[in-house]
């Protein structure tokens, strides 16, 4: 069961990163814009190019593809297979590698491609790209390992995120996806989550709290009515909304189609929640979304979750 799980964590951060990216950064509005009848899976020929990004001068990213989320997901994870542990030197190594959204625009990701060393540490930056990118920490250790969920998640943030949030984000991020993997209940996978970011920031666990409190509250999930309390386009409504989805849901398709409805970072919305609700419910990642995505990428994400599973401890 736990080699399912950890499948289905790898499955989720794919799938809800290639349907996610559909609408990352437009607002509700536009959303309904591009997608009168709201996104109800990939809408459009995989491997075509997304309508709103032909002739992009960044990327013509594909109905299909994944971002640099599952691109440093892969590295992250590449790094543990090489070390058997996590060292920010040996993710630097990895992340310089990777070629997805390396432009100016992403200061945290070009300030590191542009320094180039792979044992740089940033002292800045608090957005969700480190928190992205962890679930392969969460992987490797068993929930009840908390202070090597921590230590993991700074080490393999750090190469690009060094603010308190950041790391928090990516803290509690690593200990959801373990505690999911280990079986634990909703609750108790937020309980760890608010475990391992309160070591960090308090400021992060409170929107955590706040955000899954009112969620939960909520008579129904409607992108409308969540993208108007809790729109996903700064770190203290990115990965808690992320993380709120995750443990009042209990489906990996409703969290990524409930994320894409509502835009802004909907990529990253869908791939944590992807992550933790994956690995909580393995058998709700949709096979015909995951095969389109396996098409156009070729991860083999079935072979790296048996060589991580492998790992675990």
């Amino acid at each position: 069961m736990e080699g399912r799980r950890i499948l289905g964590c790898l499955k989720g951060i794919a799938t809800g990163d290639a349907i996610g990216k559909q609408t990352e950064t437009l607002s509700r509005e536009d959303v309904l814009h591009w997608y009168p009848h709201g996104i109800r899976g990939f809408e459009g020929t995989p491997g075509s190019v997304i309508p709103r990004y032909v002739g992009n001068a960044k990327r013509e990213w594909r109905i299909g593809e994944t971002t640099d989320d599952t691109e440093r997901t892969v590295a992250v994870a590449r790094a543990i297979l090489t070390d058997r542990t996590v060292s920010h030197e040996s993710v630097g190594r990895e992340l310089l590698r990777c070629t997805k959204c390396v432009h100016p625009g992403l200061k945290s990701l070009w300030e590191f491609h542009q320094a180039a060393d792979p044992a740089r540490i940033a002292r800045n930056h608090d957005g969700c790209g480190a928190a992205i990118r962890v679930a392969p920490v969460g992987i490797l250790y068993a929930s009840e390992r908390l202070e090597d969920l921590i230590n993991g998640a700074r080490e393999a943030s750090i190469s690009t995120h060094g603010g308190a949030l950041a790391i928090a984000a990516a803290a509690a991020t690593a200990a959801a996806v373990s505690a999911a993997i280990d079986g634990a209940s909703p609750r108790q996978v937020l309980e760890l989550a608010e475990r391992a970011a309160g070591r960090v920031s308090q400021v992060f666990v409170q929107a955590v709290r706040t955000v899954h409190d009112e969620l939960r509250g909520l008579p129904a999930l409607r992108p409308a009515d969540v993208a108007a309390r809790y729109f996903p386009n700064q770190p203290l409504t990115i990965v808690p909304l992320a993380l709120g989805l995750a443990t009042v849901m209990q489906s990996v398709d409703e969290a990524i189609l409930l994320a894409a409805n509502i835009g802004g970072d909907s990529d990253s919305v869908a791939s944590i929640a992807g992550a933790i609700l994956g690995a909580m419910y393995p058998t709700t990642v949709d096979s015909d979304w995951y095969r389109v995505v396996e098409a156009v990428n070729q991860h083999n994400l079935v072979a790296l979750a048996n060589d991580l599973a492998q790992l675990r401890h």
